[in-house]
C-alpha cells in the first residue's frame, strides 16, 4: 500500500455540501473540529456522483467508537464483529465507522473455511478503502478541504459504469459470499456492467453461498428483489448460476417447463418493480409464495399420485416440503411461513368458488395476496381468467 490517492479538489468535482444530509454534515464538522479525520463514504458519494438521491449518509473517521461517543450524547456503540457508532436523531440514524485495518496479514484475523468471522481492528483511510467491497463504494468526501479522495480507481469505474471488486475476486467472495449478490444488486440497480474480474469467478464460487447464515440470506434476497430492478436482478442471477443456489426448489421446478415458469417469474418481478416505481408497498411474503408455487404444485402432483392423500392434503404436504427445501438456504420466519401456506391453500378455494363461503374467503387476511397469485398465474394458464373475473366482481359488488 502507501500509494498516493487521487485527490480531486472541490472545483473539479460535482459534489456540494448543499446535497448532504444536514445531520451527517454536522457530524463531520464536529469530528473535524475535534481533530479527527472525517469523511462521507460509500454509497452516498457514489449516488451523488450519479445524480441519484442517497438513502443513507455514512461517515468514516479516524476516531474510535469511544471517541465518537464522547462527542455526541445521542450516540450508541453497537456490534461485536466490528464496533460502530450510531448517532440518533429521533428515528433516524447516521452510522459512523472507524477506519478498518487491512486484516489479511493480521495475527488477530480469524477465519472459518476462508470466511472472515472477526473484523474489529482499526487502521488508516487507505486500508479502509481497500477493505471495501467494490471500487465504486470506496470514494471519500473530505470535510477538511471538500475534496474527493480515491485510492482504488472508483471514479474511473463510475465514469465507465463498471463494477470491480477490490482485490482477488475468489478470495473476497470466499471471505464473504454475499459479495456476489451485492455485485448483482449494484449492477441491476445502477445499470452498470460487472467487470470480467468480478463476474467471471461467480459461477465457480456460487456454492459458497450455502455457508451464509440463512437469516442473512433472507435479508439479502429481500434487498435484491425489492430493489426496484428485480427483472434485471433475476436475469443476472440466472446468467451467473446463482438462482439455482438461492432458490433451489424454484429452480428444480423450472426444469420441467423452463419457458412457462420463467414467464411466470418475469411477470412477478415486473409487477414488483412497477409497484416500487409507484411508491407502493411490496410484500416478501407474497414474493416467496409466488416463487415457491411452481415447486409446491410439482410436489403436490407427485404426492397425490401415490393415492394416499387428497388434493388438499397433498398441497399441504407439498408446501411443507418446499418450505423445508428453501429454509436450508434462506430462512423464512414462522410468521412468513404461516401466511405463505394460507396463500397457497387459498388457490383451491379461489379456483372453485362457493357462494356459501364467499364472505369468509373475502374476509381472509391473505385474500389480497391469494388473489394476486391467482391473477399472476393467468400469465401461464388462461383457463384461470374466468375465476379472476369472478373475484374482481365479488370485490366490487360487496
Amino acid at each position: 500500500m502507501d500509494a498516493k490517492p487521487a485527490v480531486i479538489p472541490r472545483e473539479k468535482h460535482s459534489l456540494s455540501r448543499s446535497q448532504f444530509d444536514k445531520r451527517a454534515l454536522n457530524i463531520l464538522y464536529r469530528l473535524h473540529e475535534a481533530g479527527h479525520e472525517a469523511y462521507l463514504v460509500g454509497g452516498c458519494v457514489r449516488d451523488l456522483l450519479l445524480d441519484k438521491h442517497p438513502k443513507d449518509f455514512d461517515v468514516a473517521t479516524s476516531a474510535t467508537p469511544e471517541e465518537v461517543k464522547s462527542l455526541f450524547k445521542n450516540c450508541r456503540i453497537i456490534g461485536r464483529r466490528f464496533r460502530l457508532a450510531h448517532i440518533y436523531f429521533g428515528r433516524h440514524i447516521i452510522e459512523v465507522a472507524t477506519f478498518r485495518a487491512n486484516m489479511e496479514d493480521s495475527e488477530h484475523l480469524q477465519k472459518r473455511d476462508g470466511m472472515l468471522v472477526r473484523d474489529n481492528l482499526y487502521g488508516s483511510i487507505e486500508e479502509d478503502a481497500w477493505r471495501r467491497d467494490f471500487s465504486i463504494n470506496a470514494l471519500y468526501y473530505n470535510i477538511a478541504d471538500f475534496s474527493l479522495v480515491d485510492y482504488v480507481g472508483g471514479l474511473k469505474h463510475i465514469k465507465r459504469r463498471e463494477i470491480h471488486i477490490l482485490g482477488d475476486a475468489k478470495t473476497r467472495y470466499r471471505e464473504d459470499p454475499v459479495r456476489m449478490l451485492r455485485a448483482i444488486r449494484f449492477a441491476a440497480k445502477l445499470g452498470f456492467k460487472m467487470g470480467k474480474d468480478t463476474a467471471s469467478p461467480i459461477k465457480e464460487c456460487a456454492d459458497w453461498l450455502e455457508y451464509v447464515p440463512p437469516s442473512r440470506m433472507l435479508d439479502e434476497l429481500i434487498k435484491l428483489f425489492h430493489s426496484g430492478h428485480a427483472v434485471e436482478v433475476y436475469s443476472l442471477l440466472k446468467k451467473h448460476g446463482l438462482f439455482e443456489i438461492i432458490l433451489p426448489a424454484s429452480h428444480n421446478a423450472m426444469l420441467d417447463d423452463p419457458k412457462k415458469i420463467d414467464k411466470l417469474f418475469t411477470q412477478l418481478f415486473k409487477d414488483s418493480d412497477s409497484r416500487i416505481s409507484e411508491n407502493k408497498t411490496t410484500s416478501p411474503i407474497y414474493l416467496f409464495a409466488a416463487l415457491l408455487w411452481p415447486a409446491v404444485i410439482k410436489l403436490k402432483d407427485e404426492i397425490h399420485a401415490n393415492g394416499e392423500l387428497t388434493h388438499a392434503q397433498s398441497l399441504i404436504e407439498a408446501g411443507f416440503q418446499a418450505m423445508g427445501d428453501q429454509n436450508s438456504i434462506v430462512s423464512l420466519p414462522k410468521r412468513f411461513q404461516a401466511s405463505i401456506h394460507q396463500i397457497w391453500r387459498l388457490q383451491f378455494r379461489l379456483e372453485k368458488p362457493s357462494s356459501r363461503q364467499l364472505s369468509r374467503t373475502l374476509d381472509n387476511p391473505r385474500f389480497r395476496a391469494g388473489f394476486d397469485l391467482l391473477k399472476l398465474r393467468t400469465i401461464v394458464d388462461k383457463t384461470l381468467k374466468p375465476m379472476v373475473d369472478y373475484w374482481e366482481k365479488a370485490q366490487t359488488e360487496r
